[in-house]
């Protein structure tokens, strides 16, 4: 008898109200909103369940029904996104929740299989991904989290401060196979979820303002996989105009290997 293969549910929590940028969820990245083009990324993915947006807001509600997204409202006051999701686990049955920062767009749905399948396969209760960085700038902009890892992939620390130092470079620059950026999506086992949900606000979360610091401090592992696929994201306003250029080259490049490859080879 065949087993049957656990769900996997991505929640992309999308509130309006954001210090930075009111309304982020919302803006216009070409003809799309960003929420939409996060939501058909993951929702192209072969390894997803179900794909839901987490949202407290009926604009963002009206938004994702507009494009045929599923959506659901999610009142409260919620710490982070990942106390929104936490929030979905209560009202929805599933195996694994993949929490998809709603401004981190995916460029191809392969990205999110490069967490799910060794997560599942590893047994873990929370994993998430790195991808190294090669831009020195990265390395100091306090908006690119990053990540160290020990030898068997544990996560040690998540930083907005440019870790590791390198103490005697003083070039300060981006070193291969060091510097990691972390990227904003996280992978719970159902359990761990609920539980991370539970904890407290931890000194170092609301030091730095990452919400995956609660699991370390309270003991909770994150295992970190490497992945090579390419992600935007927005953080401020002034990112919107290069994160659309990026992404219309980004599809100019998918038509063209495309018809590259429908024509057939002589």
């Amino acid at each position: 008898m065949t087993k049957a293969r656990p769900s996997v549910t991505v929640v992309i929590p999308a509130r309006y109200g954001s210090s930075r940028f009111p309304g982020k969820p919302l803006v216009m990245l070409g003809r799309k909103p960003m929420i939409q083009h996060v939501y058909e990324q993951a929702a192209a993915c072969r390894v997803v369940t179900e794909v839901l947006v987490a949202t407290d807001d009926e604009r963002i509600k009206k938004a994702v029904e507009g494009f045929g997204g599923r959506v659901v409202l999610v009142a409260g006051d919620y710490r982070t996104g990942t106390d929104r999701v936490a929030g979905v686990a209560r009202m929805f049955d599933g195996d694994y929740f993949l929490n998809l920062q709603g401004d981190e767009i995916p460029l191809q749905p392969d990205l999110l299989r490069d967490l799910i399948e060794p997560f599942i396969e590893s047994g873990a209760g929370m994993g998430t991904l790195k991808r190294a960085i090669d831009s020195t700038e990265d390395v100091h902009n306090p908006s690119v989290v990053k990540v160290v890892t020990d030898h068997l992939g544990n996560a040690l620390y998540f930083s907005r401060a440019p870790i590791p130092l390198v103490r005697d470079d003083t070039s300060r620059k981006a070193v291969g196979g060091l510097h990691y950026i972390h990227l904003g999506l996280y992978m719970y086992r159902r359990d761990i979820l609920l539980k991370l949900a539970a904890l407290p606000t931890g000194r170092l979360e609301d030091a730095e303002k990452l919400e995956q610091l609660r699991a370390l401090e309270h003991g909770i592992p994150i295992r970190v996989w490497e992945t090579k696929h390419d992600s935007f994201r927005v953080d401020r306003p002034e990112d919107v105009e290069s994160v659309t250029e990026r992404l219309q080259q980004s599809e100019v490049d998918k038509r063209e290997l495309g018809a590259r490859k429908a024509v057939p080879s002589r």
